[in-house]
């Protein structure tokens, strides 16, 4: 089955996306930043960016129904004293649209913008088409002016079937061998990921989508001792580098919020992702889906920390063991045995300090 149509579809919802994101960063606003009642912080750009994806779907996709499952809902934005940051939110959306010719003329009001957010309520599971949405993945580094990402993905019958990717901090050359991820001139940065399944994953410049795009393919390496890691900025984990010393990677973690790690992953900036909590938690799977078939179809592998792939079809939450693995086909064999001598040590660990704490 093709899925050219869908895919030149969510290339522009996410493309429009990141035009959205990019404009809130140039002059970010004390009051475009909140918590959320979870104690996470949200941007006007979370809000925007889902408003345009859904609108984009919804119109490009006439024929179909879209079920959207994406992180953020309209609650907030619904009380009166979210009125002035719903007025601003809609104004960028609009202000985002109109930059497209087919959208130019279409009028869009506050509640068809919160409408468009309540789109993303579904709840996805195993039959039928569900698209998937990050959208700001690593909002604390959007917020720095650091990495992060809009991820769209479709799942089909709860499998994973393409995915499109927008990195605007990310440059366009690889950032192997030590180049800095969050700084690089501004026409050189920002990235476009898609791929589908059985058709490879692809890049191209986010801010020349006419450019022609170049197949991405995971990292050629086979010498742990010369591969590197990703972790994100805010959660270090100890058995991140238990595991990277038992494979052999002599190399300190490169340090990248959201998906981009991911993306980065895919194109060869590196050979390994560990995703690891310190108690076992929920993942939400728009936090992976686009990222995994990126990795997938550029040769690589994804894996939960017993080797399964990852499950997207239980809802919005994933089905998986402990932890996230992402490597080179290379390289995983040897990254789950040290995943797993890591887990039964830890485990050893805590049993011992349990046993102590009885006596």
């Amino acid at each position: 089955m093709s899925y050219d149509e869908m895919l030149a579809a969510a290339k522009k919802a996410v493309s429009l996306a990141a035009r959205l994101s990019n404009e809130v960063r140039k002059s970010l606003l004390v009051s475009d930043v909140w918590n959320k009642s979870d104690d996470s912080p949200v941007t006007v750009a979370d809000y925007g960016s889902q408003a345009v994806v859904s609108i984009v779907l919804e119109r490009e996709l006439k024929n179909e129904p879209v079920s959207l499952v994406a992180e953020e809902d309209s609650a907030e934005l619904r009380k009166v004293a979210a009125e002035t940051v719903l007025a601003r939110i809609t104004e960028l959306v609009k202000d985002t649209l109109a930059t497209d010719e087919s959208y130019a003329a279409s009028p869009l009001s506050s509640d068809d913008v919160l409408t468009a957010i309540d789109s993303g309520k579904s709840e996805g599971g195993p039959k039928g088409r569900h698209w998937v949405l990050d959208p700001i993945g690593g909002t604390r580094g959007f917020i720095r002016g650091e990495q992060y990402a809009i991820g769209l993905a479709l799942l089909v019958d709860g499998k994973v079937v393409l995915g499109v990717m927008a990195c605007p901090k990310l440059p366009l050359a690889s950032t192997a061998a030590g180049v800095n991820t969050n700084k690089s001139s501004p026409e050189k940065v920002g990235c476009l990921f898609f791929g589908a399944v059985g058709t490879g994953a692809y890049v191209q410049s986010l801010n020349a989508l006419d450019s022609p795009p170049v197949k991405v393919e995971v990292s050629s390496n086979d010498d742990p001792a010369k591969a590197s890691f990703f972790e994100s900025y805010h959660t270090p984990v100890p058995i991140h580098n238990t595991i990277a010393t038992k494979l052999g990677i002599k190399e300190s973690p490169i340090k990248i919020n959201s998906q981009t790690k991911y993306a980065a992953l895919s194109r060869g900036d590196g050979e390994v992702y560990l995703r690891f909590t310190r108690k076992a938690r929920p993942e939400s799977i728009w936090n992976h889906a686009a990222g995994s078939i990126l990795v997938s179809e550029a040769g690589g592998k994804v894996t939960d920390a017993a080797g399964n792939p990852l499950d997207f079809s239980k809802g919005k939450y994933l089905d998986y063991k402990r932890g996230i693995v992402v490597t080179t086909q290379k390289l995983l064999p040897r990254l789950l045995k040290a995943v797993r001598e890591s887990l039964k040590e830890e485990e050893e660990e805590e049993e011992k300090a349990a046993s102590l704490k009885l006596h």
